[in-house]
């Protein structure tokens, strides 16, 4: 999925000294230094202090304002800028004084704040945001089960079930090491922003024409931060600028066709960062295969699969609903209360189910669970037959004899991590997880043998979704598919179907953050015992804080959560934990049987599964074939599904300008201005991730937590009220024309 290398003349290789040797990723061997100095001090007071502090700040945070109606995410990349600074004053302020401590001797000061100590500063960091919105998922279920099931959760069996998750990611990661990070081809595009961040930052550029990296970063860092205040303030329209509405202000379908917020987004863009990088990360990191396969997928789903399905033959009752939406629904075309088929014990009331009706999808959302199912068997069929070989080859070398890069021979001279230290990590939290099925059996729900169906399901997909990631920068995810499964297996068990989407596909997520981070370290040539142990301390600080903090809150604050639905003005909503609990019951209580099973309106979609299996083989069949058609093995079936993964949430309009940024920088710079790609690529996708969440911040703090928000017509996102409108004939919903 990137280009091959091609030497250059300008690239500085003094450790290279055949072309052999480096990467075969043009991108990385652009970008990644192939030097190294391994006198360089890694783990030193200042790392230490500066690590955990910013962990434990970041985990703070993030898990305080997930439970604010406006939620909000700090992101790791405002401490890695913040610490650079400190870090330097440290160095001309502290002590040079050697110590002794235990047999052991060390400086606070051993010489100037270096680049390795920012990389393990930032790796602690990272473990303050985990993947999927700044705190834990697991932190998610106690709040379900705490706030909305009013269960009496013990705090040590809400330790070990946030502990137990990450670390049994980190167990994952280190037994995958040898497939997921030594080899050249997995070269996880996402890292690429961080190296090249944190060389513009440390190393001084020869003096020629044009800027240098350190004055770009600056400089776009300073436009990126001023300018969100437009679409993160006073113009929030720019984050859905969707003319066809204004155009056609009375026509549902033409709102439906245009709104780039409840509908296809057909003419719509945004121009807003946050917007383009929200759900496939930032486009600028992500090769142009990738980026071409995901824009196939988007075009057929988009503009192609739903509108037939929608206005041709009204697949799902679709008329009946919006076009584009994840809410559920009545067979009237309301909002289904899932409220009123609970029993007050939170258990599904089944008769008061059958007379309020069955539960709806907007088709759009439903279409995109089916293609969920597709993506999750094309995944592992895809990595089975490109890779498939490969990963044998690897088992049986356990990498001795398989060819080394410039980067991973530079890392030989450090002390590996033994295998076994993994291995503790791994064995410890399974067993305390299995412990925590019998010890709490009635708060957790899932049995022993519900936890080994987990891991299972997680030790099979984490290797070839892995695979996907570190190719081509897209995470195929399966959130729903372990929903799904122990739905079935389980019916009526919420609780249970959280904690199995948590062991069975949320340590799937912590490991590949773990792995991308090895990955980043091997790139940085960080001394891997060190990675080790900056990844273990920072996770077990993070998850001990993050449930700390939301214990506290869930304990202290009045009506958090808004329950009930009787505080709606409360700052304490928690919209994020209602979209968890409404999956809970969707998935535990009413079952996916009833839904996807014989007799339910979605049934049909379960064919999905057979079909995602089946579409790599043709692919790859052509590629054998044709093997001189160096562009057939290119064509990602699991990454094509993924052109409409996420929606909704994410809306097409976000997919499509991500799609065209992308193929700006990726395809048309890199071709033709490669030079100024390769200088200031990567830089320019850091300055902007950075300048947006730094004026994020800002404005929640001044103005948005005060309550100081603005209200004109350029604050009104989309312009398109009639978008959300059903079209089938006699359906009624208040603003919305009736069709006869």
């Amino acid at each position: 999925m990137a280009s091959k290398t091609r030497t250059d003349p300008d690239k500085p290789n003094a450790d290279a000294t055949e072309d052999e040797g480096r990467s075969p990723v043009e991108e990385v061997a652009l970008v990644v230094p192939e030097t190294d100095d391994p006198t360089l001090p890694v783990m030193t007071f200042r790392a230490w202090f500066l690590g955990l502090t910013s962990c434990m700040l970041l985990i703070f945070l993030n898990t305080f304002f997930t439970y604010r109606t406006q939620p909000l995410t700090v992101a790791a990349i405002l401490m890695q800028i913040c610490v650079l600074p400190i870090g330097k004053f440290m160095a001309r302020t502290l002590p040079t004084k050697e110590y002794s401590l235990l047999g052991c001797r060390f400086s606070l000061n051993p010489g100037p704040f270096n680049m390795k100590e920012h990389v393990i500063i930032t790796i602690f960091a990272n473990c303050g945001v985990s993947i999927g919105g700044g705190d834990a998922y697991s932190i998610g279920a106690i709040t379900v089960m705490k706030a909305y099931y009013k269960q009496s959760l013990n705090f040590l069996c809400g330790l070990l079930i946030v502990l137990t998750t990450q670390i049994l990611g980190y167990g994952w990661a280190g037994m995958l090491r040898r497939y997921l990070v030594d080899p050249a081809e997995m070269w996880w595009p996402s890292n690429l922003a961080q190296v090249s961040l944190f060389r513009a930052l440390h190393e001084k550029d020869p003096k020629n024409k044009g800027l240098t990296r350190m004055q770009f970063f600056l400089a776009a860092l300073v436009a990126s931060f001023a300018y969100y205040a437009f679409p993160g303030y006073l113009f929030p329209i720019l984050t859905f600028f969707s003319w066809v509405c204004w155009v056609w202000p009375h026509s549902v379908t033409a709102q439906q066709i245009g709104s780039g917020y409840h509908g296809l987004g057909v003419g719509a863009f945004t121009l807003d960062w946050a917007g383009i990088s929200a759900y496939h990360g930032s486009p600028l990191v992500t090769p142009w295969p990738s980026i071409l396969n995901v824009g196939i997928g988007f075009v057929m789903f988009i503009y192609i699969i739903v509108p037939v399905c929608y206005w041709k033959f009204n697949t799902f009752d679709a008329q009946k609903f919006p076009i584009f939406s994840n809410q559920l629904f009545t067979s009237s075309g309301h909002k289904y209360d899932t409220t009123k088929i609970l029993t007050p014990q939170y258990d599904l009331n089944v008769s008061a189910y059958n007379s309020y009706g069955k539960l709806y999808l907007s088709p759009l959302f439903a279409i995109s669970i089916g293609s969920g199912f597709a993506r999750f068997t094309a995944t592992l069929t895809h990595v089975a037959l490109f890779h498939g070989s490969d990963i044998l080859k690897q088992s049986r070398s356990a990498m001795k004899n398989v060819k080394l890069d410039i980067h991973a021979r530079l890392m030989k001279r450090y002390k590996q991590v033994p295998q076994w230290w993994f291995y503790i990590l791994l064995i410890g939290s399974i067993a305390l997880s299995l412990l925590m099925s019998f010890v709490w059996k009635e708060e957790v729900q899932l049995p022993w043998w519900g936890m080994f169906f987990a891991f299972g399901l997680a030790w099979v997909v984490t290797l070839p979704i892995g695979v996907i990631q570190a190719t081509t920068n897209q995470q195929p995810g399966y959130d729903i598919i372990a929903q799904f499964i122990i739905g079935y297996v389980l019916p009526g068990k919420p609780i249970a179907n959280l904690l199995f989407k948590i062991y069975g596909r949320i340590s799937t997520i912590h490991a590949l953050s773990f792995l991308s981070d090895l990955k980043l370290g091997h790139y940085m040539k960080i001394p891997p015992r060190c990675m080790y142990t900056a990844q273990l301390v920072g996770t077990l600080v993070a998850g001990t804080v993050n449930l700390a903090v939301a214990w506290w809150m869930l304990d202290s604050i009045d009506n958090i959560c808004d329950v009930e639905g009787k505080h709606p003005e409360s700052p304490w909503t928690c919209p994020k934990y209602r979209v968890t609990f409404d999956a809970s019951v969707i998935w535990g209580l009413i079952g996916p049987r009833r839904l996807f099973g014989p007799g339910g309106m979605y049934r049909n979609l379960v064919w999905l599964f057979l079909i995602g299996a089946v579409l790599p083989v043709p692919v790859w069949i052509l590629s054998k074939i044709f093997p001189e058609k160096k562009w057939i093995p290119l064509i990602n079936i699991p990454v094509i599904s993924y052109g409409f993964a996420g929606m909704p949430p994410a809306t097409p309009t976000n997919i499509a300008s991500w799609l065209i940024t992308g193929t700006i920088f990726n395809y048309f710079v890199f071709k033709y201005h490669k030079r100024w790609w390769q200088k200031y690529n990567y830089v320019l996708s850091a300055a902007l991730d950075a300048g947006t969440a730094f004026m994020a911040v800002l404005l929640f703090f001044a103005l948005q937590n005060e309550g100081h928000n603005l209200k004109w017509w350029g604050t009104e996102v989309d312009h398109c009220p009639l978008a959300t409108c059903p079209t089938a004939p006699g359906i009624t919903v208040e603003g919305c024309p009736v069709f006869k």
